[in-house]
């Protein structure tokens, strides 16, 4: 409850939460740890993914929490759909960086592993879900950082070698600035990128102005271009 400037306390609207998880120990918990702030409400419980998404279109919540492994119908392939109806947060044990590369591929908002939040944690991470803003555990943060690592090699590889250019290393970046540039040229906007860092949005800026000046760049496609070793012979840097 908020109080209002006449000294009254006004209604909170909660965000509804559907809670999908094959194991009732895990949704207990979860339903009770929601329970604990009265600005989050669980509607509706799931043990896989078909009954999610019929108790999703049922219930309509504003946030879907989402196990990976279930039996019948799994976290991955009723993620499509569901994201269609309400964010989802993946909650999950896996942590292989090719299950957390898809689940983002296919619309999760964020991805937490059992084990590396608190309980405030998950609570923030539920409300900056439902706004668009991702969260990450940190080996999800780090099996999605070496998927795109491995992509962005994979394209300075297959790069024609008159136009390559210089590796980080001759670039000058920072180990941080490293991952901050990767980032960006996986398409991933400021917001994004702070969730993945665990940073803030300013100092999100902060690097990319530095790496921008150091690509001799002005744009996010100039500086990934020449990060990729795409840019043509010859372009011009400003700045």
């Amino acid at each position: 409850m908020r109080p209002d400037p006449r000294g009254e306390r006004e209604p909170v609207t909660p965000i509804h939460v559907l809670i999908a998880d094959d194991n009732p120990v895990v949704r207990a918990g979860l339903s009770t740890l929601l329970a604990t702030t009265e600005d989050l409400r669980v509607v509706a419980e799931a043990r896989d993914g078909h009954e999610a998404l019929h108790l999703t279109r049922r219930h309509a919540p504003d946030v879907i929490l989402l196990d990976v492994r279930m039996p019948g119908v799994d976290g991955i392939s009723a993620l499509p759909h569901l994201v269609r109806l309400a964010p989802v947060l993946m909650l999950t044990y896996s942590r292989e960086s090719e299950i957390v590369r898809e689940a983002l591929l296919l619309g999760a908002g964020g991805y937490l592993v059992h084990g590396e939040f608190t309980a405030d944690d998950l609570l923030r991470a539920v409300r900056d879900v439902r706004e668009g803003r991702p969260h990450f555990t940190p080996s999800s943060a780090t099996a999605l950082l070496t998927e795109l690592r491995a992509s962005s090699q994979q394209q300075r590889t297959m790069a024609p070698s008159t136009e390559r250019m210089p590796n980080s290393e001759g670039f000058g970046l920072s180990s941080r600035e490293v991952e901050i540039m990767d980032l960006i040229a996986s398409g991933m906007n400021n917001q994004q990128i702070a969730g993945a860092c665990f940073i803030s949005e300013k100092t999100v800026k902060n690097h990319i102005n530095r790496i921008f000046a150091k690509l001799h760049s002005t744009s996010r496609s100039e500086a990934i271009a020449r990060w990729l070793g795409t840019a043509r012979p010859g372009m011009a840097g400003h700045g």
